[in-house]
């Protein structure tokens, strides 16, 4: 509520509508949420809330406005992803674990099934995810990963961030084309150094991705933007495997596997939403390597996996 208000004051002030959207930068915080926040994490800890009152199966008048207002904060948040698999667990959730869902579950899954082949078979969809992965295009399917770039740059494809042997300082790279950037840096590193059983090391690998970064001639950087090659792999699978090595990226897999193995053998759908939360998040951020998001994680897989342990006595 605070945000949104803040927002509210910020736009009648400015008459900026980004104050409404995804998060502002360290030198403008004209967002939704501060950069320092981040506005992808802000949306995992609003979707879990959004979900625990989704879930009632009685719902006061006050209960409909925070569940309608925290969907409407998740997607002014804009992160992408969480949305896409906000809604996906709304129709599983519909479809498959309310009470009308019991007598219905195969017609259930070919509804579901059909409706997201529609949705994906949509022309402007199709055509979109089309040109990020072929060409360069204007515009793309994900936020910019560094903001206040001018007019007229080059924004990366795809295709030309996992084949281009050199980039430009004109070259700037929207999210998906960046993640699949580090992607490529981490698999060379495979290739050139010894990190398949140790790793670098915790954090060790912002040196290597600087030196790699400076090696391919991305962005470096400006006075009022910080450069590519000061980021770290914005994938904590990739990020676990280059510091902690096979066995860093093996724990943290048994690990996610055990929250959901234990989230579908309790039914509880708000610890299945925190666990695909999770494994879906891990693919677009290095989420443990923040202080909020290491927290977070820990403090829920706890609460989720170790209550109620004991059956309850029958009466």
């Amino acid at each position: 509520m605070y945000y949104f208000l803040r927002a509210i004051l910020r736009y009648i002030i400015t008459h900026d509508s980004n104050a409404f959207f995804y998060h502002g930068e360290n030198d403008n915080d004209y967002g939704l949420v501060p950069k320092l926040l981040n506005a992808i994490h802000v949306s995992v800890f609003v979707s879990i809330a959004f979900f625990y009152f989704f879930t009632k199966e009685i719902k006061t008048k006050l209960d409909y406005f925070i569940l309608f207002f925290l969907f409407g904060f998740i997607t002014l948040l804009s992160s992408k992803n969480i949305i896409l698999v906000v809604i996906l667990l709304i129709f599983v959730q519909i479809f498959f674990y309310s009470k009308i869902a019991n007598k219905m579950r195969l017609r259930n899954l070919v509804v579901l099934l059909s409706l997201l082949v529609l949705v994906f078979s949509f022309g402007k969809i199709k055509e979109r995810f089309y040109l990020e992965f072929q060409s360069n295009s204007e515009k793309s399917i994900s936020h910019n990963v560094v903001s206040g770039l001018p007019e007229g740059v080059h924004n990366v494809s795809i295709y030309e961030a996992w084949n281009n042997e050199k980039f430009s300082q004109n070259d700037f790279f929207p999210g998906t084309a960046f993640r699949v950037y580090q992607a490529r840096l981490f698999f060379e590193f495979l290739q050139e150094e010894s990190i398949f059983w140790n790793g670098f090391g915790l954090n060790a690998s912002f040196i290597k991705l600087e030196e790699k970064g400076k090696h391919y001639n991305v962005f470096l950087g400006s006075e009022t933007a910080e450069g590519y090659q000061k980021k770290n792999f914005h994938n904590q699978y990739i990020q676990n495997f280059a510091e902690l090595g096979i066995i860093g990226f093996t724990l943290l897999i048994i690990i996610l596997l055990i929250n959901l193995k234990n989230a579908l053998k309790r039914k509880d759908f708000v610890h299945i939403v925190f666990a695909v939360l999770m494994i879906s998040l891990f693919l677009t951020e290095s989420f443990l390597w923040r202080q909020r998001g290491v927290v977070f994680f820990a403090a829920f897989y706890c609460l989720f996996n170790f209550m109620n342990k004991t059956p309850e006595k029958k009466n």
